[in-house]
């Protein structure tokens, strides 16, 4: 029997839910592109993602996704022939890289692997042993969303500098941005990059750049004028901003969902939330048990906005299948390393607009979806989401 007949779920890492607040502030005609009330109104739309940044870099706002943005940091950034050296834990850098590589940069990359985080001490070797300094920046992600892996950011900045060498440093927070702790300035970030469909709860479109004034000091003369952020940063008029009209509609959602974070929740208040989630998570899976087992061992690697979760061979599609089909539950596909077998990992997205109904519901729809498709577990995995989730109540 099919029972979803009510309003489906998306567990998926991004695009995650999107608050009615956002949706309804989109929700109107289309604004006059040179009027006072729009222009002033994206004015407090680029402060307070500066603020969600914790930097006092301006940001730059492109028509776009994260790839976009991608693609806006090489651009301004680095010439054919520059030497990169990018720190992978999952898959997303390996795309990065990609691109990077078409564009005539030279890559690097230090493979860590699937299920473990970036390793400091390796990064400085590294970088001490480029005595000639070849190598112009550093690029990794926070969070990559294929193993749910959490760089330590902090601790590769310091290895940065310890090993005296001028490298910038870059960093994806696509997936982790107001999910994640993340201080730009504190930490010693040159350049950040993010987008707005996961932690910042905005439909797909919108993608952003920090530079710090050593990134801005080193970028380089932009050979195109879409991608080039000088004019975005201090434009002489407001299509400058844009490069053309403006996506005035995503502006008006993003400014409720900032004003949502900000504002009347507050970001440390949503990092917290978002790790009591992922906490609970963590415990069904535990409690589970069988052949399920968090892809990332140690606590201290783990995403806070999505978890990657192995299964027996081929159940990760299985269930996938049965949640979206039966339940209205829809699950983020496996991606894998080399070794794995993507039909055998499933992964859930719990970045966002939550709250325990929509966590505790996607977990019992999942332990059902369990038992009806006769996957060994162990019962009691939405009791101990419960439990962790009830400790946080009481603090």
């Amino acid at each position: 029997m099919i029972l979803a007949q009510g309003k489906d779920l998306t567990a998926i890492p991004g695009p995650s839910i999107m608050p009615d607040r956002v949706l309804n502030a989109m929700h109107r005609p289309a604004p006059n592109i040179y009027g006072e009330d729009l222009i002033n109104m994206t004015d407090t739309v680029y402060t307070d993602l500066s603020r969600v940044a914790r930097t006092s870099a301006p940001a730059v706002i492109y028509i776009g996704n994260g790839h976009a943005a991608w693609e806006a940091v090489l651009a301004n950034m680095f010439n054919p022939g520059d030497h990169v050296l990018m720190l992978s834990t999952g898959r997303f850098v390996h795309m990065w890289a990609a691109m990077a590589r078409q564009m005539g940069i030279n890559v690097e990359i230090m493979e860590f692997g699937f299920h473990a985080a970036v390793d400091p001490n390796q990064v400085e070797e590294r970088l001490a042993s480029d005595i000639t300094g070849t190598i112009r920046a550093v690029l990794t992600t926070q969070t990559d969303t294929a193993s749910s892996v959490r760089n330590n950011i902090p601790d590769i900045a310091k290895a940065i500098e310890e090993s005296g060498h001028p490298a910038l440093f870059m960093v994806d927070c696509v997936a982790s941005l107001a999910c994640e702790p993340f201080e730009m300035d504190d930490w010693g970030v040159d350049v950040m990059l993010s987008a707005c469909q996961k932690g910042l709860m905005t439909p797909p479109g919108l993608a952003f750049t920090w530079a710090g004034p050593r990134a801005v000091k080193e970028a380089i003369e932009c050979k195109s004028s879409w991608w080039d952020w000088k004019p975005r940063i201090d434009p002489e008029i407001f299509y400058q901003r844009f490069c053309g009209t403006p996506p005035t509609h995503h502006l008006y959602g993003l400014r409720e969902a900032l004003t949502m974070i900000l504002d009347e929740v507050g970001l440390e208040n949503t990092w917290e939330r978002h790790r009591r989630f992922a906490e609970a998570i963590w415990a069904a899976v535990d409690a589970w048990g069988g052949d399920l087992r968090l892809n990332i061992t140690d606590p201290t690697d783990r995403s806070t906005a999505v978890t990657a979760i192995h299964t027996g061979q081929g159940d990760g599609q299985r269930l996938r299948e049965w949640c979206e089909a039966n339940a209205g539950l829809s699950l983020g596909v496996g991606i894998v390393g080399p070794e794995g077998d993507p039909n055998s990992v499933f992964r859930i997205g719990h970045m966002g607009h939550l709250d325990p109904p929509m966590v505790l519901g996607a977990l019992a729809t999942i332990e059902t979806g369990l038992a009806a498709l006769h996957i060994p577990h162990h019962s009691g995995g939405v009791s101990a989401a419960a439990a962790v989730l009830a400790g946080s109540a009481a603090d």
